[in-house]
């Protein structure tokens, strides 16, 4: 017989410790055997209940508890949803058992307690957690197409009220620090650590003797009204439409039945509500847009940042000093986060004027840090410190990173990196920000292609975590390896794509784009497109997007494309997007930052309206698209 995951430890007060520890895994989830062992423990605290003062639940992990069995979850299919109804009713079977136990029960949150950990949490009369470095409270699953489905919704809802429960906590799905989950009323205490934690939950055990959930003592109702008051149901309609907004219309279920289960469940008793909860689970865990969520947002971003592409054989790397070549938008993004990380950063432009203005892009983002309380002006000052603005090559001596961040253009490229090399350690990676040029060609113009790389940040570089890495026809597999840790060490996610013009991102954008401006051009009418994009899961729509990338970007990647294509022979075929494009650059429309591009904007900079002068130039609302071929 295996051994119990909840260890039982009595103390002569009669508190019961209960330390969840799978002996199987290094976390605790909502397995097979944690059920069983769940279900044993439960009929232990019942039948020796009298000479039970209480219980504490705890765990022997670093982490608290770690959720449900995502492996299962993503096997599922429409032929399963009554067995996963099945499963959920189960889990909150045992854990209404531990709510009413008619004792005291203490959950001791040692750690992150994420989905399932933060439901069981929630079934205890008291939370206390230890301030933890790292820990993570919150109900993440709405992030990966779910709903929770261990009593999450119908807990938080009587916990925090409809309003705050499903815009502050199911809605968004946030992972708080335990300081945070505080504020947010999910835990009741927050200290420093583990042995303080025990202690305290004893404590409060001795403390309360009757204590019961909320929401099963008479007279009990749930904060800010139900359904069934009229001044709430007034308000009602309201939050299906602000879900609408901020959704953007797009195909996401979650979010719906999330919202469904909370209020339907906010009009009966604990039990019909988590048999409403149940239903909802079992509709999105067999439904294809949570499993592809899932495999996307867990198991392939896991992958990725454990270095899934990283080449075998190679030590691991970490830069000391990178040297940033280019102090525009993307140049002083790319300084900030590789400062923030701790590396020492010379950012340097062709003067001195330039490389300042670079730099008090990480002054200004500091600054609004510390004037919002999340961060320390000591902490600022010392990343402040780690950038050095310059316009001399020689601040460069001894660096092992270089990050190229100039204009898209070959020569200008080859030129600045034939300025720095001189400087560098002799296995210096040296990496360049272009977004279209193919890196193979790039390496040519510095005497060691082995060590070139690409390196393609997103702007804006402090918010995108995205990184892809592109590996060209020379590119050694030491550098690739270098080039995925330095990815980590900064805190972005690494993505290896082929070398070819536009890389993965940018040609799929630009795909996305042309398509749009050539129905645009073809008669469609621009509300059409947008929101047809918006409708199809876009988070910008098209036409909207291309304002802000500007429209003389795409323009002067595709006249250098077309150059390379006709230089080498070949054919260029013009694509349908490319006269509209032209046109509004000729308008002098090219995009926000312009003040006017396919868009209107006021002198702050907003965006107010579509320019009405697009059906005038290009015909459009002319046509007659069916939506769902737009979309």
């Amino acid at each position: 017989m295996s051994e119990n995951m909840f260890r039982w430890e009595a103390d002569g007060d009669g508190i019961v410790t209960l330390t969840m520890d799978d002996p199987t895994a290094s976390a605790n989830t909502m397995s097979a055997k944690w059920g069983e062992d769940f279900a044993a423990t439960l009929e232990r605290l019942e039948s020796e209940k009298d000479q039970i003062a209480g219980v504490v639940l705890t765990s022997a992990k670093k982490t608290f508890f770690a959720g449900g069995n995502l492996d299962d979850l993503v096997k599922y299919t429409r032929a399963d949803a009554q067995k996963v109804f099945d499963q959920s009713q189960q889990i909150k079977g045992l854990l209404r058992r531990l709510e009413t136990l008619g004792k005291p029960v203490v959950a001791a949150i040692n750690g992150a307690a994420l989905g399932g950990g933060l439901e069981i949490a929630l079934a205890c009369n008291h939370r206390i957690a230890v301030d933890a470095k790292g820990s993570k409270i919150g109900l993440p699953e709405v992030t990966l197409g779910l709903l929770p489905g261990g009593g999450g919704v119908v807990r938080v809802v009587r916990l925090l009220g409809l309003a705050d429960g499903l815009m502050n906590v199911l809605l968004q799905g946030q992972q708080r620090n335990p300081k945070a989950a505080l504020e947010a009323g999910l835990v009741h205490e927050v200290v420093d650590s583990p042995d303080e934690m025990i202690s305290r939950a004893k404590q409060w055990v001795k403390d309360n003797p009757e204590a019961a959930q909320p929401w099963d003592v008479k007279g009990y109702k749930i904060p800010g009204g139900t359904p069934s008051v009229p001044k709430f149901a007034a308000n009602l309609p309201a939050f299906p439409a602000n879900l609408r907004k901020q959704l953007k219309n797009a195909p996401m279920p979650a979010p719906y039945d999330i919202m469904c289960a909370a209020v339907e469940g906010a009009q009966v008793d604990i039990d019909n509500a988590g048999q409403i909860e149940s239903r909802y689970f079992a509709d999105l865990a067999c439904g294809q847009v949570s499993t592809n969520m899932t495999r996307a947002f867990f198991f392939d971003l896991q992958a990725i940042n454990k270095g899934a592409s990283r080449p075998d054989g190679h030590e691991l790397h970490t830069a000391r000093k990178v040297v940033v070549l280019g102090a525009g938008m993307m140049g002083a993004g790319i300084a900030y986060t590789c400062a923030m990380a701790g590396l020492e950063v010379v950012l340097k432009d062709v003067s001195q004027e330039n490389a300042e203005k670079g730099k008090a892009y990480s002054q200004k983002i500091l600054e609004k840090a510390v004037s919002r309380g999340k961060s320390t002006q000591e902490k600022a000052d010392e990343v402040l410190a780690r950038i050095t603005a310059t316009d001399d090559a020689s601040a460069a001596a001894g660096a092992d990173l270089v990050i190229e961040a100039v204009f898209e253009s070959p020569d200008l490229k080859k030129q600045v990196f034939g300025e720095i090399l001189p400087h560098l350690a002799p296995d210096a990676v040296l990496g360049s920000n272009t977004s279209t040029l193919p890196i193979t060609s790039l390496a040519e113009g510095v005497e060691l292609p082995e060590d070139f790389v690409g390196l393609h940040f997103f702007s804006p570089v402090d918010k995108m975590p995205l990184l892809e890495i592109i590996r060209g026809e020379r590119t050694s597999d030491a550098t690739l390896a270098k080039a995925i840790d330095i990815a980590l060490q900064i805190k972005k996610t690494p993505i290896l794509v082929s070398d070819s013009r536009g890389f993965f991102t940018s040609r799929v954008i630009g795909t996305f784009i042309n398509a749009a401006v050539a129905m645009l051009g073809g008669g469609a009418a621009p509300s059409s497109i947008e929101q047809a994009a918006a409708q199809a899961g876009y988070p910008a729509p098209p036409l909207q997007l291309m304002d802000e990338l500007t429209l003389t970007l795409p323009q002067k990647i595709r006249q250098e494309t077309r150059r390379c294509v006709e230089e080498s022979g070949g054919t260029w075929v013009p694509h349908p997007s490319e006269a509209i494009i032209d046109r509004m650059v000729e308008l002098d429309r090219k995009g926000r930052s312009s003040g006017a591009g396919f868009y209107e904007y006021d002198e702050s900079g907003k965006r107010t309206r579509l320019w009405p002068g697009l059906s005038e130039e290009f015909g459009a609302a002319k046509g007659d698209q069916p939506f769902e071929d737009m979309q």
